[in-house]
């Protein structure tokens, strides 16, 4: 019984919160949000992803059956998943049998549930320094809260063809499905360059 009181006491102070506090995201255009998740977790070492993701990539994918046991002697190696190897991962059904999408590649929609918390503010990545100007004076903290100025070092969206174009068309286009509603709820484009070719 306290258990049952004490969650709908916590609920009530959550919804409470969420009348009250001006709620914001930033979000970043969908496929170069996979090409920057690609190239920060697969083609650096990096000794929990390649355990956790790289490992089942090579061997699903890259005809790798028994992979290097580190990160470190893969790359040594010049083994690690290609980027069409981790489209195939994410397109895979059994991926998310096994475990939900991780957080740097899970859809937007399905991290910060837009549906369910009416955000007072969306901004994007691309046009983060202009939005976020914006906020700070909607929230009238312009004045005392500066935002920090970007070394420019984001994945750019002008590079996205040069990435896809590697990977078969039938696949961006199943990719774009699965991403679909991250393209609508934010106010992307849907990326026919890429998608048509």
């Amino acid at each position: 019984m306290n258990i049952c009181y004490a969650l709908i006491q916590f609920l009530f102070f959550l919804k409470v919160k969420l009348k009250k506090y001006t709620k914001f995201i930033f979000v970043r255009d969908p496929f170069v949000r996979l090409i920057s998740a690609y190239r920060n977790k697969f083609e650096l070492p990096n000794a929990n992803f390649y355990r956790r993701f790289a490992q089942v990539m090579l061997r699903r994918y890259a005809n790798q059956p028994t992979p290097p046991a580190s990160a470190d002697e893969a790359f040594g190696m010049g083994i690690h998943p290609s980027f069409p190897n981790f489209l195939q991962y994410l397109l895979d059904p059994q991926t998310e049998k096994e475990m939900p999408f991780n957080e740097h590649w899970r859809q937007v929609y399905r991290l910060c549930h837009p549906c369910q918390i009416q955000y007072d503010f969306v901004g994007h990545l691309e046009t983060a320094e202009e939005d976020a100007e914006h906020l700070l004076r909607q929230l009238k903290v312009d004045n005392v809260v500066e935002f920090p100025t970007s070394r420019r070092n984001f994945t750019a969206s002008t590079l996205e063809a040069d990435w896809f174009n590697t990977v078969p068309l039938e696949t961006r286009k199943e990719l774009y499905k699965l991403y679909e509603p991250d393209f609508r709820l934010f106010g992307y484009d849907k990326p026919d360059s890429i998608l048509n070719e």
